[in-house]
């Protein structure tokens, strides 16, 4: 969420960071341009309110003080009365007044979208995004490859068919060597992410309520991406983001806990709306699927180097499958409505000849923490709000299809990369 005292221009950037997020928001697209202007008048409403309050009560005690004057002399003060009963409810209105204009003001604070990074690139959409770098030559196949769900289907270890049945569309049955290469997959996310890289594992709950969702800013702008549980107050996950960054949530960290660092599993649940006719077969865009994500609580100045460093830890999951992929920085246009900078990591896929996104590593500086009100105390014991990140590490359903896609054989058998043959008793091959 964006400081208010920001936009007033009351904080440390004054008055330049108010043109500077109004460029942000053009450079977004410019829609809640309409919402920050509306921001700035009720505000300005706000301070009106309040100063006609305290100017009519310091009339209200100037006037209070000729009561005793009045009766002393022997004086009617029952005009005076009146007119202090009048003042008393104006005074009374005025807060009331000003109380609802810091709510509307709150509210309209949670639509607003993060401020842009310097180092963010411009642009209208996903075709102005900055490729950073390429990682790994795509293979070349001397036949022609299989997508991943003809590979699934011909082998027996993923079930489109039965999985409509059972539920519906865009949901899948894993079987066989197919749900022991996603088992496997997720116990080497974890393994490697907790052992080599640092991080605290996490299993987190997979249901959360509507202040979980406020904090990480799903709401109240994508209430419909998420399922919701009927007449409770309980909505399934979208991602492990949602759990994690709130596990602090209202709490003050001392500065010698920083960085706090998790790496945590979770099913994901996503409604898809608004995805109708894209990406209908397979397993691409699924209601349902597995994740491993990485979250860090960091001290202000150090976020974002560990920024880089998030991002490097889920691109070591894919190099050591050798995996061809690139690292795409996202523009204006693209980034996510809580994202400062983001990284997308896409993954190589032969059958499409295209990249896909595997993973997104975002900072979101302070944007959550003051949604989900996570502070920490400095060296000089002032109360400030952490940064928070966080990138999937990896999506395991998109790292299968990828293994399926690249390694598979001519005779639609799969070589299992040599990263997760310990994880598979050695096995070699699916076949």
């Amino acid at each position: 969420m964006i400081d208010l005292k920001d936009i007033e221009g009351r904080g440390e950037l004054g008055a330049a960071f108010l043109d500077k997020y109004k460029n942000d928001i053009k450079n977004r697209g410019g829609a809640a341009l309409g919402t920050l202007n509306e921001v700035i008048q009720m505000a300005e409403d706000r301070k009106k309110a309040i100063a006609k309050s305290e100017a009519m009560r310091a009339e209200q005690n100037k006037l209070s003080a000729q009561i005793p004057i009045l009766k002393k002399a022997g004086q009617d003060t029952g005009p005076l009365m009146t007119q202090l009963s009048e003042m008393a409810t104006g005074v009374k209105q005025l807060q009331a007044q000003s109380s609802q204009i810091e709510e509307a003001v709150k509210s309209l604070l949670m639509s607003l979208p993060n401020q842009l990074h310097v180092s963010t690139p411009i642009g209208k959409g996903e075709g102005d995004n900055q490729k950073i770098k390429m990682v790994g030559a795509p293979r070349v196949f001397d036949f022609k490859p299989k997508e991943h769900w003809e590979l699934g289907e011909s082998l027996n270890i993923i079930d489109f068919e039965r999985a409509a049945k059972v539920t519906g569309t865009r949901f899948a049955f894993l079987k066989g060597q197919g749900a022991r290469l996603e088992r496997a997959l997720i116990q080497y996310f974890m393994d490697t992410h907790s052992n080599k890289n640092g991080y605290q594992e996490m299993i987190p709950p997979y249901i959360v309520n509507t202040q979980s969702y406020l904090g990480t800013g799903q709401f109240p702008k994508f209430t419909e991406d998420v399922f919701s549980l009927k007449d409770t107050d309980y909505y399934l996950i979208s991602t492990a983001e949602v759990p994690v960054t709130n596990y602090y949530q209202g709490e003050i960290l001392n500065l010698q806990d920083l960085p706090q660092r998790f790496c945590a599993y979770s099913p994901c649940f996503r409604s898809e709306a608004g995805s109708h006719g894209r990406d209908t077969k397979g397993l691409i865009r699924q209601h349902q699927f597995h994740k491993v994500e990485l979250m860090i609580f960091s001290h202000p100045e150090e976020s974002y180097d560990w920024h880089e460093k998030l991002t490097s830890h889920a691109e070591g999951i894919l190099e050591d499958l050798e995996l061809p992929y690139r690292r795409m920085a996202l523009c204006s246009g693209d980034i996510s409505f809580g994202a400062t900078k983001c990284y997308d990591l896409e993954v190589w896929l032969p059958p499409t000849q295209t990249y896909r996104e595997i993973s997104s590593c975002s900072n979101f500086e302070d944007f959550q923490a003051r949604r989900a009100n996570i502070r920490f105390k400095d060296g000089a014991g002032k109360t400030k709000f952490v940064h928070t990140l966080n990138g999937s590490g990896l999506a395991v359903g998109r790292t299968l299809i990828a293994i399926l896609e690249n390694y598979q054989n001519q005779d639609g058998s799969i070589r299992i990369p040599q990263a997760l043959r310990p994880y598979m008793g050695g096995q070699e091959l699916i076949k």
